[in-house]
């Protein structure tokens, strides 16, 4: 198995920014697309455990936090072969001191790379 290969490093490197501009305007719609559509979708994160597709889709649609901020810090995307990556980022808001961390794992699909599995977490 290769690690890094720098095309596919490009192509997650690619959805991961995408997703990055969806959330960031809350594009739920867009946000959906990069997430697996499946039952088995899973996120961690400060409200609570969401589990598939649905849940997900659901927890983005009711929240509305409208278009906002943040600046990334410390990213790391590492592939594995040519359908496996996982994607690390720190990130800050203007006007506070508190840090996010975001991890996710992403696969090929025949759809293009989703995330299967994400996790979020802040500290204050």
């Amino acid at each position: 198995m290769e690690v890094n290969i720098p095309e596919i490093v490009a192509e997650v490197t690619e959805a991961f920014m995408a997703y990055e501009k969806a959330l960031l305007a809350d594009d739920v719609d867009g946000i959906d697309e990069l997430f697996w559509n499946d039952s088995r979708t899973l996120r961690y994160g400060p409200n609570g455990t969401l589990v598939g597709h649905a849940a997900l889709s659901a927890f983005r649609r009711g929240r509305g936090i409208g278009p906002w901020t943040r600046t990334l810090r410390n990213t790391s995307i590492v592939t594995f072969g040519r359908d496996f990556a996982v994607a690390n980022t720190e990130s800050t808001r203007p006007g506070t001191a508190a840090v996010s961390r975001q991890s996710q794992s992403w696969v090929r699909t025949p759809d293009g790379w989703r995330i299967v599995a994400a996790h979020v977490s802040d500290q204050p």
